[in-house]
This record gives structure tokens, sequence and C-alpha cells, in this order.
């Protein structure tokens, strides 16, 4: 289906053409015309699936028909974090290129200037806000904002919202809206808690699931099964005979970051890093350098798996296994996106083996495993449900055994079995012995426990 299949106002097709826009995405085909229809919508997609043009299209189709409010904020777009709001934020200037609609972004992490511009769009009325919650909240706090005309709530990402414990924030924000709303909620998963929010903020909603949770067709995935002390070495043999350009490497804590990029630049890589700890003009000037091919590797924690803007990331490397199935299906989603290719390569230690093995159930497939070369030495067996049988059995062999098969107890005597009888008690009453205090040489008695100047 192509976007000329709808009935657009001229200013949104000149925009679409301008874009090089023509052809409809799954859920934008599916979504796009409930929408215009007035409808609240769930869409639940993966990232990378045209989600953002899906909401904006319509609300901006209707905004250029006109008889919406003028000097007022008609739309508010929720997004978990700067980098997907930044996002959205670009995307919504070049579609409004050819149209008089305004919009402004509103996010924490920025300079004075940046917050003054956010204070001119927000009392003059910029059509569509783009906004963290807890930003929101606090220019609701201030007084800043008059959120009683809005006509469109959109939730961008919702399950990252709920994940990052924004649920209060957004029904907050929610009660300030007008009841009679448009209200969209888009998700990469449709958790409880995601029904429960839904149920409180849409009416009669529309729903529509496309490829839940699922890896990109375009996505080819691989592993190596090796031991923590094998990982820079195999990162050295992947760029031994290819380009090191357009990567990004992730691990689960940002303690890492630091120790991982070091060990990098010292092989002679061109690194940058990504963690919560930067400044926003931090980030900024990361994603940059990125994206001016100033950096060729970007080693940052899963604050990078969701809301950032390029499409020709080749390759995505997982240093450590993330616990969450999600979490891997996003950080591996920043690849092969807008139906180009890319490749997913996953280090799985022994200790990630069962959670890996977590992740391909939920994918529904094996992930081929490549081997580790040899001059790194012997890798590991995969066998994820050995690992599981010995958690299973370390309660119950973990006490040292006598020689008669009975476990010891802490001094090393065989202890006696749970039915053994207990002990019967005599009645009388125990006596501890007290060791005499001391005199010192004035006949005087010591204190067993003297201060030594430290309490």
């Amino acid at each position: 289906m192509y976007f000329t299949d709808f009935d657009f106002e001229d200013e949104i097709l000149d925009a679409l053409d301008a874009m090089r826009f023509e052809e409809c995405t799954p859920i934008q085909e599916q979504t796009i015309q409930p929408l215009l229809d007035g409808r609240d919508l769930i869409g639940v997609a993966q990232t990378g699936t045209g989600k953002t043009a899906a909401y904006l299209l319509p609300v901006l189709n209707k905004l250029c028909q006109g008889g919406y409010p003028e000097d007022a904020i008609n739309c508010i777009i929720m997004a978990p974090t700067r980098e997907l709001a930044q996002q959205i934020d670009r995307q919504l200037e070049g579609f409004t290129y050819f149209m008089p609609v305004s919009g402004v972004a509103v996010y924490g992490g920025n300079d004075g200037q940046r917050y003054e511009q956010e204070l001119r769009g927000m009392a003059k009325g910029a059509d569509i806000i783009v906004a963290t919650p807890g930003r929101l909240i606090s220019h609701i706090n201030l007084g800043n904002i008059d959120l009683s005309k809005v006509s469109f709530f959109i939730l961008d990402e919702a399950d990252r919202m709920l994940d990052m414990g924004f649920y209060n924030d957004i029904m907050t924000i929610a009660k300030q809206l007008p009841k009679n709303r448009q209200t969209m909620l888009f998700s990469a998963t449709m958790p409880e808690e995601i029904r429960r929010l839904a149920a409180n903020i849409l009416t009669d909603p529309l729903q529509i699931t496309l490829a839940l949770a699922k890896p990109a067709d375009g996505i080819t995935q691989q592993a190596y099964i090796c031991h923590e002390g094998q990982k820079p070495g195999i990162i050295k043999d992947i760029f031994k005979d290819e380009s090191c350009e357009r990567v990004i490497l992730f691990t689960s804590r940002k303690s890492k970051v630091k120790d991982i990029s070091l060990m990098l630049k010292k092989q002679g890589f061109n690194v940058g890093e990504m963690h919560s700890d930067l400044s926003q003009s931090e980030r900024d000037e990361i994603m940059f350098l990125y994206k001016s091919r100033k950096i060729d590797i970007i080693v940052a924690t899963d604050i990078l798996a969701r809301g950032i803007d390029i499409d020709d990331i080749r390759i995505v490397i997982n240093y450590d296994v993330p616990r969450d199935c999600d979490d891997y299906i996003h950080r591996i989603g920043r690849t092969a996106r807008a139906g180009t290719k890319g490749r997913a390569i996953t280090f799985v230690s022994e200790e990630d083996q069962e959670y890996f093995k977590r992740i391909e159930n939920f994918i529904e497939q094996d992930v081929p495993k490549i081997g580790v070369p040899a001059e790194l030495g012997e890798a590991p067996a995969y066998n994820p449900e050995s690992k599981k049988e010995n958690k299973k059995g370390k309660g119950h062999n973990s006490r040292r055994k006598a020689h008669n098969g009975k476990p010891k107890n802490r001094n090393g005597k065989p202890q006696g079995k749970k039915d053994d009888k207990p002990q019967e008690k005599s009645g009388k009453p125990r006596h501890h012995r007290h060791r005499r205090p001391k005199k010192n040489n004035n006949g005087e008695h010591k204190n067993n426990r003297q201060s030594n100047g430290s309490n």
C-alpha cells in the first residue's frame, strides 16, 4: 500500500514526496486510516517499523484541515527518553516543512537557553508538544503549560515508560487533558500493566498487533559461546577482515562501559561511550560524532537500545546477554532498520547460557553458534540445561559430608538427621563461665573491651 492511497492533504503529500516516503510499512498500513477516522488505538509492533509516521501523519493531516484552536496546544506526544523525544521532534520537523504547524520538544538535561525555548513554545501554544513525562510534570507543577484544549494524546514506547516507573506521571498528565480527545498508545510489547493503562486512558480502542517482539527478518543473528576473557580477542578477530564502522556494542552495566571502551581503544578502535551519567550535551556530541562517522563504535548501555535515529548501523554486539528478552529484541533492532540488512552478535559466557537459551525460546529459533578462534584457547560447550541442574543441586550438595555420609556441622562433626529426636532438657539452668575481670595497677577492674579511639 502507498501513502498516496490515503486521502491526505496536499501539504502532507508534498512532505512525503520530499522525504521519499512512498510505500507504507505494515503498521502504517493498518493504523493510519483508523486514526484518520478518529478511533482510539493501541499499536503493538517492534522498533524500527515506522510507528512514528503512523501516528504523526493522521494528526498532522487533521491539523492541516483546520478547526482546532489557534495559539493552543493541540497534541501531546509522550516519549520515555530524551533521545526518543529528539528523534520524534526531528521527524515532526520534516513532515511540517510545508505546513503551518508548530512543535517543540520538552525534555530534561538542557541548558538555560533551551529551557527558555520550551517556555516560549508552550506559552505561544505550539500545536504539538513532544515531551518526556518527568519534564512535562515539572512544567505542569510550575503552571507553565495549559493542556485544557489538547485534542490528541499519544504515548510512544509505552512499555518502556512503564519500565522506567512513569505510570503515575502518565495518569497525572492524562487527568489534565479533556475527556473528548483522541488517544493513541504504541508499544513493542503488551504486558498486563500496559493493558491496565490502556483501560484507564483510552476509549473503545482498536488494537493492531504486528510481529510481537520478534527480530526483523533482515537481522543475521550469531553467537559466540566463550569465556569472559576471550571476548576482547573475539572482537579483534571479527574486525580483522572487515570494517568496524557503524557498530554499537551493548553492555548491561554502565560501570563496564569505560572498561570496554578503554580496552577497544588500546586495540586501535575509534570508540565513543553512551550511558546515563553523561550530560545531554555530551550525549548529543557523541551522537553527532557517530553520525558524521568520526566515531566507528559506540559502547553503550541499554539507554541506546531505543529512540535513536540511525538507519545504517551494520553490526550490533551484545558484550553480555541481557537478562530481559525484550531488551535483546530492542538491542538488535538497532540494525536492519527500514528494510536493510544487519548482523547481531552475542557473546555468551558460561554464566549467561541459561539466559541466552531463554531468549532463543522466546524468539522461537536457535541462534547459529560461531567457533571461537583457535588462538584464543578452548571455549566452553553450550549446555544451558546443565547450568540449571547445577543450580538446583547446589542447595543439596553444598554441605560437606562426614565419612559416614552424614552432613557435618560448622565444627566439622557429623550432625543428626532432621528426624532425630531432640535432646531432652534437664530443666536445670545453664551456667555460663565468666572470665574474672583483671585489675589494673591501682586495683581497679579493667573493662574487657577498651576504647581504641575509633568509636
